[in-house]
C-alpha cells in the first residue's frame, strides 16, 4: 500500500494502556492507545461500507437488469456505515477518514478502471468477493473483543455481508464459462492488495486484540469457500490463492 500503518501510541502507565488485555480478556476501551488504533480501524470499516455502496450502484450501470437488486445491497451498506459511525461516537473517537481513503485507494483505483472498461467480472471480484470476504473476516475476529455496543452492531452487519458475498458468487457461477479467464487475471492483480491491506492494519488490529494470522486465515477461508461455490476445484483455488503470496 502507498501509506504506512500508523504506529500505536504506547502508554506506559498500565497493562491495559500498553494494549494488553485485562483479566476479562477484553481491551481497555477507554485507553488512549485503544482509541488511537480504533480511529483507524473504525475509519477503514466506515470507508469500506461507503466504497461498497458506491460500487454496487456503479455495478447497476453494468448490469442494468439487476440495478434494483444492486441498489438494495447499496442501501444496506449505507445502513452499516451509519452503524459503525455510531460505534465511534459511542467511544468518543473521531474516525481517521483520510487514512482510510488511502488504505482503500489501490482497490478503489482498480475497481474504477474496470468499471470504465465495462469489466463486470473484475468489478464483482473486487467488491462482492474480495472486499466482502475481507469485511467478513475482520468482523468475525473483531466481535469477540468488541465493546458491547459495537458487538451488537457488528453481529447484525456480518449477517448482511454474507448476502452480498452470495450475490457475487451466484453471478460469477452462472457466467463462469465465459468469465473464467478475466476472473483469474483479476484475482492475480487484486488478491495481493488484500494481503498488503492486512499487513498494513496488523499493528492497529493487534491493539484491538485482533490477531493478524487469524484475520488472514478467516479471510482465506471465506475467499476459498466463495471460489469453490463459483465452480473452481481445490487445486485451482490453491493456485489462485498463491497469488497473495507471490504478488
Amino acid at each position: 500500500m502507498a501509506s504506512v500503518a500508523h504506529p500505536a501510541v504506547i502508554e506506559t502507565t498500565s497493562a491495559a494502556g500498553s494494549g494488553q488485555a485485562p483479566a476479562d480478556g477484553l481491551p481497555d476501551f477507554a485507553s488512549s492507545t485503544y482509541k488511537d488504533a480504533y480511529s483507524r480501524i473504525n475509519a477503514i470499516v466506515i470507508e469500506g461500507e461507503q466504497e461498497a455502496h458506491d460500487n454496487y450502484i456503479s455495478l447497476g450501470t453494468l448490469i442494468p437488469d439487476q440495478a434494483d437488486e444492486l441498489a438494495k445491497l447499496a442501501r444496506m451498506e449505507l445502513k452499516h456505515m451509519k452503524g459503525f459511525t455510531a460505534c465511534a461516537n459511542n467511544l468518543s473517537v473521531t474516525a481517521d477518514m483520510p487514512f482510510a481513503k488511502e488504505f482503500f485507494s489501490p482497490l478503489h483505483s482498480n475497481f474504477q478502471k474496470a468499471l470504465a472498461e465495462g469489466k463486470v467480472t473484475t468489478c464483482l471480484l473486487i467488491q462482492a468477493i474480495l472486499i466482502e470476504a475481507f469485511a467478513i473476516s475482520a468482523y468475525h475476529i473483531y466481535i469477540p473483543v468488541a465493546d458491547p455496543f459495537a458487538r451488537r452492531i457488528t453481529e447484525g452487519v456480518v449477517k448482511d455481508e454474507y448476502t452480498h458475498l452470495n450475490y457475487g458468487q451466484e453471478w460469477l457461477k452462472a457466467n463462469l464459462y465465459t468469465v473464467r479467464e478475466e476472473l483469474e487475471q483479476a484475482n492475480r492483480e487484486n488478491l495481493p492488495l488484500v494481503r498488503k491491506m492486512l499487513d498494513q492494519v496488523a499493528d492497529d488490529a493487534a491493539v484491538l486484540l485482533m490477531d493478524k494470522e487469524d484475520l488472514m486465515a478467516d479471510f482465506l477461508s471465506s475467499y476459498q469457500e466463495a471460489l469453490m461455490d463459483i465452480g473452481f476445484t481445490g487445486r485451482e483455488i490453491a493456485k489462485l490463492a498463491a497469488a497473495a503470496l507471490v504478488g
